[in-house]
């Protein structure tokens, strides 16, 4: 199975209520669609969507990365060969991790495609069944509460919680969710490099006396500031995650190693896709620490592969933040993977088990 050509697109699906973090606030998913062509008929599909605050890629430099440096290097490529295409994804440039991530998610659908199998099969197994949460987004703390018991009637048991904006209110906006939800639901914070390291430690344990339980606090501090985030986790209680702090596997040996943070968030449009998504993991395993599999505001494609990689590492993946697909209007991607609120269950279909997509607006060459 060698690889013919490429296609690029765009595929753009409403929210079903506006997205809003610390950092921006979106209505629409919109990714870009990365689809590899074989000689024999099977196609792979990737997507990036713009995420240029976190990562630094715009929709433009994703396209450019893809179209000019990528692209051209996986074409007459055999997928037989995943390690030698992987390594070309990774040596075509440097950063562009959201391009890298689509290509190599493409590339995983056609690996598991030329075998016959599931991806998470391929990468060690699992059981197919994962429970995402759900995002609150950061707003009035009428609306965050609204939003929380809307949570709870679609049947989730775990509410990330946006913060960052003002302490004071964030304080008050997640006592008053917790009063909401207490003992319906796990709690986890997410400040969005919102927090000092000084108003982080002064808000938790604020929370913490208050008797406000949260699972985790999730980059409390700015992404650079390993110091502060090393001190917030020695400072509190509750177990603090990386986010923005952690990239990829580099990243993760030191935050862990230094214990400048319990948890790591890995996504694969950070880490640069699947391969390294899978380093980061055993790298936790080795250290001792735990993961949370997340994903950008991003479409089921994307959300689909980071699924599988969550299920074939398991017993260090422990938490799942994949609730792309619930927080739109309607799923266009048409395949055997199922997502119904907070449950995501992966079908037989081989690689990522994709079939149609409907809406994807495919670009000139």
């Amino acid at each position: 199975m060698k690889i013919r050509s490429f296609r690029l697109g765009m595929l753009r699906i409403p929210l079903k209520t506006p997205f809003k973090t610390a950092l921006r606030t979106v209505e629409q998913v919109e990714d870009v669609v990365f689809a590899l062509e074989t000689d024999d008929g099977h196609v792979g599909h990737g997507s990036a969507p713009a995420t240029a605050a976190i990562t630094g890629d715009t929709h433009g430099s994703i396209i450019d990365a893809l179209r000019g440096y990528i692209g051209p290097r996986l074409v007459g490529g055999d997928i037989a060969q995943l390690n030698t295409l992987v390594a070309s994804v990774q040596g075509a440039l440097q950063r562009n991790t959201s391009a890298k991530a689509a290509a190599e998610i493409a590339l995983h659908d056609l690996w598991g495609q030329l075998h016959g199998a599931p991806l998470y099969l391929l990468l060690g197994g699992g059981d197919p069944k994962l429970e995402t949460d759900i995002t609150i987004s950061v707003d009035s703390i009428d609306k965050m509460v609204a939003d929380s018991l809307d949570a709870l009637a679609r049947g989730f048991t775990s509410l990330k919680v946006k913060v960052g904006k003002d302490m004071a209110t964030d304080i008050e906006r997640m006592r008053a969710v917790h009063d909401t939800v207490a003992g319906r639901a796990l709690l986890r914070l997410d400040a969005n490099q919102g927090w000092t390291a000084r108003e982080a430690i002064h808000a938790i344990r604020t929370l913490e006396d208050a008797g406000v339980r949260m699972e985790l606090v999730e980059q409390p501090v700015k992404a650079h500031d390993i110091d502060g985030l090393r001190e917030v986790t020695a400072n509190v209680h509750t177990p603090v995650m990386a986010d923005e702090s952690a990239f990829g596997p580099r990243e993760t040996i030191e935050l862990l190693r230094t214990r400048a943070a319990d948890i790591v968030n890995i996504k694969l449009m950070k880490a640069g896709g699947i391969s390294n998504a899978l380093k980061m993991a055993d790298i936790a395993a080795v250290q001792g620490g735990e993961c949370m599999m997340g994903c950008m505001l991003e479409s089921p494609i994307g959300v689909t592969a980071a699924a599988h990689v969550a299920v074939a590492r398991a017993t260090t993946i422990t938490k799942i933040d994949l609730d792309g697909p619930s927080l739109c209007t309607i799923n266009p991607v048409h395949g055997t993977t199922r997502f119904h609120e907070a449950e995501i269950v992966l079908g037989d279909g081989p690689g990522l088990g994709i079939g149609k997509i409907d809406g994807i607006e495919w670009l000139s060459a």
